[in-house]
C-alpha cells in the first residue's frame, strides 16, 4: 500500500477538480512562508490549524440565537459552524471544487463572534462608538467577520496568528458583507452560512415553542419544502444546478427569494420575538459593563491583552479583543467576579 503524499494529493486535485476550482498547489501563499507538509495540502493544513486553535474551541459555548438555552439540542456557534461546513462541502463536491478550501473557510468564518450572539456585537459597537470621542483611532464599527480575520492573522498563537493561506483568509473576511469572496469555494460558504442558519434557527424555534411548522410562510415553504431536510435539499440542489459552468455561485431567483423571505420572517417572529429577546437587555448590560470597567481599569486585563502604558491609544482595541473572545459563561463569571459580592465562609 502506498502513502498518499501531498504531491500525490495535489496531482489528484488536477485530475478530479474542474478548471474553475482553486488548486492547493497554486495558492497565493501565506504571509510567512512555511516548508511544505509531506502529507497535507496547504488548505488541509489550514483546516487543521483552525480546528486546533483556542478560538474554535470557544465556539461551543457561544450563543447562536437563544441565550442560555436549557435543552441539550439547541445550536451553539460551534454546531452552526459544523453544519455550514457540511452543507458547503456537499456543494463543493458536487461542483468539483476544492472541498478542503471550502471546509477551512467554513470552520473559520465565525471565530470572531462575540458572547451572547448579535446582542453582544451591538453592545460592543455602542461602546466603541462612545469611545471614539477619546480614542478616535479605535476600530469602529465592530464586524464579526473582520474580527474572525483578526483572530487568525494576529491574535491566535500568542499574537503570531495562524498564518493561513490568502484564499482562506479572503473567504473568512468576505463570508458576509457587500464584497464577494474571490474564490468560488468562498462564495459557497457565504451562501451555505445562510442556508444553515435559516434552517436550524427554524428547528430551534420550533423546539422552543416559539414557532410551529404551520406558522411558516407558505410562499416560501411551498418552494423550499415543508420540513428541515427538504428545505436544505432544495437549496443545495438548486445551488448546484445554477452554478454549473457559471463564473459565480448562485441560486435560482425563485429559490433565493423564498430563502430570503423565510429569513425576513425569522427576523420578525424569532430573532426579534419576546422569547428570543427576553434576556438580551441583561446580556447587553454584561458586555457594556465589562467594556467600561476595563477601559477604566486596564490593569485588570490579562497581561497578554494589556496595551503598553505608553500607547494607551490601543486600549479600546485590546478591550474589544478580550471581550469578543469570551464565551457566554466566561463573560457571566467575569461579571460576577468583578461586580457581585462574594460569599463569606463562617
Amino acid at each position: 500500500m502506498q502513502i498518499m503524499t501531498r504531491e500525490k494529493y495535489e496531482a489528484a486535485e488536477h485530475r478530479l477538480l474542474c478548471a474553475r476550482a482553486t488548486f492547493s498547489d497554486r495558492s497565493r501563499g501565506r504571509e510567512r512562508a512555511l516548508e511544505p507538509d509531506p502529507l497535507r495540502s496547504e488548505f488541509q493544513r489550514d483546516r487543521d490549524r483552525i480546528i486546533h486553535c483556542k478560538a474554535f474551541r470557544r465556539l461551543s459555548h457561544k450563543t447562536q440565537v437563544f441565550l442560555a438555552p436549557e435543552g441539550d439540542h439547541y445550536r451553539t456557534r460551534l454546531t452552526h459552524t459544523l453544519e455550514v461546513a457540511q452543507i458547503a462541502r456537499s456543494i463543493a463536491r458536487a461542483l468539483r471544487l476544492n472541498e478542503d478550501l471550502t471546509e477551512a473557510i467554513a470552520l473559520g468564518h465565525d471565530l470572531g463572534h462575540t458572547p451572547f450572539g448579535h446582542i453582544g456585537e451591538d453592545a460592543l459597537n455602542d461602546c466603541l462608538e462612545k469611545a471614539q470621542n477619546d480614542y478616535p483611532g479605535a476600530r469602529y464599527p465592530f464586524h464579526h467577520n473582520l474580527q474572525s480575520l483578526r483572530i487568525v492573522e494576529e491574535l491566535e498563537y500568542e499574537g503570531k496568528g495562524l498564518n493561513l493561506t490568502w484564499e482562506v483568509r479572503d473567504g473568512i473576511c468576505h463570508h458576509t458583507g457587500s464584497v464577494r469572496p474571490a474564490t468560488l469555494e468562498g462564495q459557497i460558504v457565504a451562501i451555505a452560512d445562510r442556508i444553515a442558519y435559516v434552517n436550524h434557527d427554524i428547528d430551534d424555534a420550533i423546539r422552543g415553542d416559539v414557532l410551529a411548522e404551520a406558522d411558516l410562510p407558505p410562499g416560501s415553504t411551498d418552494v423550499l419544502g415543508h420540513n428541515h431536510g427538504a428545505r436544505i435539499t432544495t437549496m443545495v440542489q438548486d445551488m448546484v444546478a445554477n452554478s454549473l459552468d457559471a463564473d459565480e455561485i448562485r441560486m435560482s431567483d425563485e429559490v433565493w427569494k423564498a430563502m430570503m423571505d423565510l429569513r425576513a420572517f425569522l427576523f420578525d417572529h424569532v430573532y426579534l420575538s419576546e422569547t428570543a429577546k427576553a434576556e438580551e437587555p441583561k446580556a447587553y448590560h454584561v458586555v457594556q459593563t465589562l467594556f467600561d470597567h476595563y477601559m477604566t481599569f486596564p490593569d485588570d486585563l490579562p497581561a497578554d491583552h494589556r496595551p503598553d502604558p505608553t500607547d494607551l491609544a490601543l486600549l479600546p482595541d485590546r478591550v474589544t479583543d478580550y471581550i469578543a473572545g469570551m464565551t457566554d459563561r466566561f463573560a457571566i463569571r467575569t461579571y460576577e467576579k468583578l461586580f457581585l459580592p462574594k460569599s463569606w465562609m463562617v
